[in-house]
Order: C-alpha cells, then structure tokens, then sequence
C-alpha cells in the first residue's frame, strides 16, 4: 500500500469514526459509508498531488484555486 492510500485509509477512518460519534451516520451503515468516504478522501488526495486531475470539460466540479487558503495541518 502506497503513501497516499495509507493516508488516505487514515483521513477516511478518522471521519468515519467522527461521524459516528456526532451521531451523523449510526455504526450499523458503516459497510456502507466508510466506502463512499475513502473514495471521497482518496479522490481528494490525487487530485492536489496532481492539480486538474478528474476535472474534465464539461465537468461541473471545479479545482480547488492555486490562492486557496489551506487548512492547518495541510502538506504541501
């Protein structure tokens, strides 16, 4: 398992587990949210290690601008 799929396992587990404690999402949909929350997290992931990546012409979502400010705990 690469570096960012670690982080990623991590980042997604660490929501997940959020999630569940703000009562958001209930222990028994785990099999089902965790998935969708990887998915999200590792997409997230490629595309700042890859600016413009998945965002094809037509594509209504748009990437995140160079002037953006980050989060605290963000890597460059």
């Amino acid at each position: 398992m690469d570096k960012d799929s670690r982080e990623a396992l991590q980042v997604a587990k660490e929501l997940t587990a959020k999630f569940i404690e703000t009562r958001t999402v209930s222990p028994g949909n785990f099999a089902e949210i965790f998935p969708a929350v990887y998915g999200v997290v590792a997409r997230a992931i490629a595309e700042s290690a890859h600016p413009g990546a998945g965002v094809e012409a037509g594509d209504d979502r748009k990437a995140p601008r160079k002037d953006a400010p980050r989060a605290s705990g963000d890597r460059e």
